[in-house]
């Protein structure tokens, strides 16, 4: 059975850090795309970051380009998004995504997307 699982939210000050995880359980991560995306209240959900299955390129959105990274745990089967300089517009739900199709290349449509996880809470607030 397929299943993502987000963790590693949580309450941070402006200017620290955070670093979210997504295990992914009944298929090989590294043989996926998969991306991560946030959805702030009121707002649409949006892609923020995607690693590609094979050579693990990285893609950022503008605005947490130089903040953000994206990396893989092949072994344990984990994508992590590495969160640095966080900002109160970052304040969101965070959602891992695996693109639909073995070695899919990584894509922005929403629904090229065939399995997502439940979530992550991260805010930040002084």
């Amino acid at each position: 059975q397929v299943q993502l699982v987000e963790s590693g939210g949580g309450l941070v000050q402006p200017g620290g850090s955070l670093r979210l995880s997504c295990a992914a359980s009944g298929f090989a991560s590294a043989e996926y795309s998969i991306s991560w995306f946030r959805q702030a209240p009121g707002k649409e959900r949006e892609g923020i970051s995607c690693i590609s299955h094979r050579d693990s390129k990285t893609y950022y959105l503008d605005s947490v380009k130089g903040r953000f990274t994206i990396f893989r745990d092949i072994l344990a089967n984990k994508v992590y998004l590495q969160m640095n300089s966080l900002e109160p517009e970052d304040t969101a739900i965070y959602y891992c995504a695996r693109v639909g199709g073995f070695r899919s290349t990584c894509v922005d449509q929403k629904d090229r997307y065939d399995y997502w996880g439940q979530g992550t809470q991260v805010t930040v607030s002084s």
